[in-house]
């Protein structure tokens, strides 16, 4: 059963696990994120996705005209979105990284070069929370997109110099291990935190939140430690 962090007669939001796919993709079939929503809370409208890896909030809508207001919403960049990120790499405390992105091979994206007429502007503020005394993930991070590119946050890191702790696409490919070679962390170490919104419906602040996954809380105790 999924976790539900919100729910009215309009949106739904659920906590989402990492390894999960939110619609069908190009490979051999899966079962979705929507699939289970919508078992369990009837028909619904994908607003965002998530990249599988990923965890924290997702929003759906549960009307046709929740869904317009909401996907104009994020159109307009109205909607506020928090991730939080563990890196591998030196950061200043706070940078805004304004660099435009354009497709990549094999479904990846890249830093568009001088000129590239398929180039779309794209900007990340990232802010460290923490730092470690460990070379396989140096920093907590704040990330917020004031764009929605795909894999946008992912592809900033790595331009700034402090890729996710593991990102087979644009950082270090094994998975994260303690001292005994246990391993600690095989996906993505980024999680949705928070979103903010005006609601669809009478158009009232709307702010979702999403604890951090127990696989998350086990790496930051690790590397704390």
């Amino acid at each position: 059963m999924l976790q539900v962090l919100f729910r009215d007669e309009a949106l739904l939001a659920v906590q989402k696990p990492p390894g999960r796919i939110v619609i069908p993709g190009r490979g051999a079939p899966e079962p979705t994120l929507l699939d289970d929503a919508q078992a369990e809370h009837g028909k619904l409208w994908v607003v965002h996705r998530l990249d599988r890896g990923t965890s924290g909030v997702l929003l759906f809508a549960r009307t046709a005209a929740a869904h317009r207001a909401v996907n104009l919403a994020f159109d307009r960049q109205e909607v506020h979105k928090r991730y939080l990120a563990l890196v591998r790499g030196p950061l200043p405390d706070a940078l805004r990284v304004e660099a435009p992105l354009v497709p990549g091979r094999k479904g990846r994206v890249r830093v568009a070069g001088p000129g590239d007429p398929r180039a779309r502007q794209a900007a990340t503020r990232l802010r460290v929370l923490e730092r470690f005394a460990r070379a396989e993930v140096t920093a907590l991070v704040e990330a917020e997109p004031e764009t929605g590119r795909t894999h946008q946050i992912r592809v900033h890191l790595a331009h700034a110099g402090a890729p996710l702790a593991v990102d087979p696409d644009y950082g270090p490919r094994s998975p994260l291990r303690d001292q005994a070679g246990a391993v600690l962390l095989e996906r993505t170490p980024l999680h949705a935190a928070a979103l903010s919104l005006r609601h669809p419906v009478g158009g009232a602040a709307l702010a979702i939140e999403a604890p951090l996954p127990e696989d998350l809380l086990r790496v930051l105790s690790w590397a704390r430690g």
